[in-house]
């Protein structure tokens, strides 16, 4: 790996970092199309690019959302019976989507799909509804249910689950520091079923890259996950002292920016 792509990934993992430690994020909205930019350049044909570049993304999510958890869990913030309760239904529903579905999908099928995912994750941050004082938490099996639709959303466009988790826990009027905090830790069992998947579903191809295994680009995935580690606590603090709703507007346009750009290159084929 040459040294400006180096300094590039670690950039983007910083960035994915703060944000997920700020937001709650696993960052593969941001992601995504920015290593499907960098292995297009490469030589990676755009479709086996979009699907490396969704499979590593949520590689360094689980690294991510470790540092991240680790910072909102000393705050106390973290509901952890709200992890037990998705984790489950979060695991089958990654490993569905990592193991089978996403490897039988045509890539600028994903694509379009990724294109709708941050068009409507872009816009529930800039409407930033606020849910009926009257609804609460289901029970155990209503979020294993949760959970697993989560998972598989999440392994088809690469995010970690933050984008689906907290409008979920948001809707159930949950705390919004405890929202960010316990999707943080919702984005270890998303990674970790999704990237067991996507390494099950795809082992047996050759390296487009040399490094990659699979779907999986080893050498961006570890330098992603350094700047991402680094810089997730930063974000954590952040999130109890700057105006995050300020924040979620700007992160909300520049999600609408990174969608037109995803559906011009699916348009072009």
């Amino acid at each position: 790996m040459d040294l400006l792509l180096a300094a590039e990934l670690l950039a983007l993992g910083g960035c994915i970092g703060f944000l997920a430690g700020l937001l709650g994020i696993g960052g593969g909205m941001l992601m995504v199309p920015f290593l499907t930019f960098i292995l297009d350049n490469r030589g990676v044909p755009t479709d086996q690019a979009f699907k490396m570049a969704i499979a590593t993304s949520m590689g360094t999510i689980l690294f991510t959302s470790i540092a991240s958890v680790r910072a909102h869990h000393r705050r106390g913030a973290v509901r952890w019976d709200l992890v037990r309760g998705m984790a489950p239904g979060i695991v089958a529903g990654g490993l569905l989507a990592g193991a089978g579905i996403f490897l039988l999908v045509k890539g600028q099928w994903l694509v379009l799909l990724f294109v709708a995912f941050l068009t409507f994750s872009a816009t529930q941050m800039l409407l930033d509804r606020k849910p009926k004082a009257s609804r609460t938490l289901p029970g155990w099996a209503g979020q294993t249910a949760a959970g697993t639709g989560i998972g598989l959303l999440s392994g088809l466009v690469g995010a970690g689950g933050a984008f689906a988790s907290a409008p979920f826990m948001t809707w159930c009027n949950v705390p919004i520091h405890q929202v960010v905090a316990t999707a943080s830790a919702l984005g270890f069992p998303i990674a970790l079923a999704n990237t067991a998947g996507y390494v099950l579903g795809s082992w047996h191809l050759p390296p487009a890259l040399p490094g990659a295994f699979g779907l999986l680009y080893l050498p961006a995935l570890a330098v992603i996950a350094t700047g991402s580690v680094l810089v997730a606590p930063l974000g954590a603090r952040a999130a109890h002292a700057l105006n995050v709703r300020q924040l979620k507007r700007i992160f909300a346009f520049l999600l609408y920016a990174l969608a037109v750009y995803m559906l011009t290159r699916a348009l072009r084929g």
